[in-house]
């Protein structure tokens, strides 16, 4: 796959994602898949695991796509998760192979307000 057709692919992944449609999002995962959480420590392991984890997700999540960029098989995704209205920053690096995704890896970090003391030096986002 080239860089658009993977930009397709994602960009299609993650309409599905948004949408909750776990049959579709399947489509864009490798067999094989392994998807990783450094911050909890976790891995799962294998399509079925991580389509079973997702149908038993407990909270109401919403999902903000922000940016995605990459080349080759590396892509990486910014985006916001608001799970049971709280917002979380995520960034996830997906690794493709065979035209799937076969390697995700999703970064964590909860929102913070600013210190005072460099409000000088930089500017608001929102």
């Amino acid at each position: 796959m080239d860089n658009q057709e993977i930009q397709v692919t994602l960009d299609r992944y993650w309409e599905a994602t948004m949408a909750l449609d776990l049959e579709r999002v399947d489509e864009f995962n490798h067999e094989d898949i392994v998807v990783e959480f450094p911050q909890s420590g976790e891995r799962i392991l294998g399509k079925h695991n991580i389509h079973d984890l997702r149908k038993h997700y407990p909270a109401k999540v919403t999902f903000k796509i922000l940016r995605t960029r990459g080349e080759g098989n590396l892509w990486i995704t910014e985006l916001i998760i608001t799970y049971d209205g709280r917002p979380v920053n995520v960034v996830s690096v997906m690794e493709f192979k065979d035209g799937k995704i076969a390697h995700e890896t999703h970064y964590y970090a909860d929102p913070f307000e600013p210190p005072e003391w460099r409000s000088q030096w930089v500017e608001r986002i929102k």
